[in-house]
């Protein structure tokens, strides 16, 4: 079946009609006051490893207090994988979180948490 020119034509009109009256389309627009970014948030932190040992210092430089925890994921099977308690670290306050595994470590990771 074969589609005249006449048909054609005027199919490609159509689909151009209507992709013009879709962009012509008013969007909903959001006031920019409810929009503000977000504070900066989160304290830096610096994971070392050794051998079976995992030590973590974070670092808070902003005034919102960070509850940190510390995630160590063996590499074995059998070996037991531990998340720490939520510590807090205050405005411009350094803590300390320690981990380890029976063998090797296969991930460590650091969840952030506001606090309050």
């Amino acid at each position: 079946m074969r589609l005249s020119r006449r048909t054609a034509s005027l199919s490609l009109a159509v689909a151009l009609v209507l992709t013009l009256a879709y962009e012509a389309v008013p969007h909903a627009r959001v006031p920019a006051d409810e929009h503000e970014p977000a504070a900066p948030f989160g304290a830096a932190c610096r994971i070392r490893v050794t051998g079976s040992k995992v030590t973590v210092y974070c670092h808070n430089p902003y005034p919102e207090a960070d509850r940190v925890s510390l995630h160590v994921e063996c590499a074995r099977w059998w070996d037991i994988d531990t998340d720490s308690s939520p510590v807090e670290a205050g405005p411009a306050q350094t803590v300390r979180l320690t981990g380890r595994c029976w063998k090797e470590v296969g991930d460590v990771w650091i969840s952030h948490r506001r606090a309050g």
